[in-house]
């Protein structure tokens, strides 16, 4: 249960992270296809589920309170630098995906995949606000079901390897507005505010909700397309990758850019790269 839980902190820290997929890190801890039949056979083996769900979803749940914090300062102290290293994680964990195509040949079926997810993300990016201004947490019925289909997409995508749930999160305008309210829920939970507690709550129920339909819903979809059409998959996923970092360079604000920014964000472009790689060795 320990191991399960370490491997959920792991997951969780990668959900959190725009371009870094939860359900990669979860294939390179070999637990995925765990994970995937305990979601799809939850009624009919439940203990069995429960026994692996549960720890990983503690480990999870610390994961993402524990970095929540770091990455919020990250875009107010360098928005710059930060985006650069969300693009560097993004484009390092290209080479992972392209192996699972390599050798193999190229129809049109697949590449029309590949547009049409590619189309996906960049059409968000171009219809959509910049990151942050789209989201309207105030407390009515549109906004509790904006947030449960916000969730349930930012989940379903979370569990897809490859993609990132955070980023989907960024694109729909919801990432940065939820990572604060999540500190502010921390805040108000340290302090012991009830008042703040309730209000956190109406905002992170119904995502949370959300979150949790859109796991079990997607998780049945996902084990029969990786059965039956592997290939369509993972051209659809490299067309996810290659377009995010299209859609941060079009979504996000960079702050004041200088010499000493381009140079730390060079930098900061190359140390995701790297962390990718090695993320997605096997």
């Amino acid at each position: 249960m320990i191991r399960l839980i370490l491997k959920g902190v792991m997951i969780g820290i990668a959900n959190i992270i725009p371009g870094v997929s939860g359900g990669t890190m979860a294939v390179s801890m070999g637990i995925y296809d765990k994970m995937i039949h305990a979601a799809t056979h939850l009624l009919s083996e439940f203990k069995k589920s429960m026994q692996v769900l549960i720890p990983i979803v503690i480990g999870a749940g610390i994961g993402v309170v524990a970095l929540a914090r770091i990455i919020e300062i990250m875009f107010e102290k360098a928005p710059f630098q930060t985006n650069l290293l969300f693009i560097g994680l993004i484009v390092g964990g290209l080479p992972a995906m392209a192996k699972k195509v390599k050798g193999k040949t190229i129809r049109l079926s697949h590449l029309a995949a590949f547009l049409l997810f590619f189309v996906i993300v960049a059409g968000l990016a171009l219809m959509g606000e910049q990151e942050g201004a789209a989201a309207d947490l105030s407390f009515s019925l549109l906004n509790v079901i904006k947030l449960l289909g916000v969730g349930i997409v930012a989940s379903a995508t979370m569990v897809i390897p490859g993609v990132s749930g955070s980023m989907m999160l960024m694109l729909m305008g919801y990432y940065n507005p939820i990572l604060t309210e999540i500190n502010r829920f921390i805040d108000n939970l340290l302090d012991f505010n009830v008042q703040g507690l309730l209000e956190g709550c109406l905002v992170l129920v119904p995502f949370g909700i959300g979150v949790v339909v859109g796991i079990f819903a997607i998780a049945k979809m996902i084990e029969i397309v990786f059965e039956k059409f592997p290939e369509h998959a993972y051209w659809g996923i490299i067309g996810l990758i290659v377009a995010s970092p299209v859609a941060i360079l079009l979504m996000n604000r960079f702050g004041t850019i200088n010499v000493t920014a381009v140079l730390t964000g060079i930098a900061a472009l190359a140390a995701g790269i790297v962390i990718a790689l090695k993320l997605g060795e096997e």
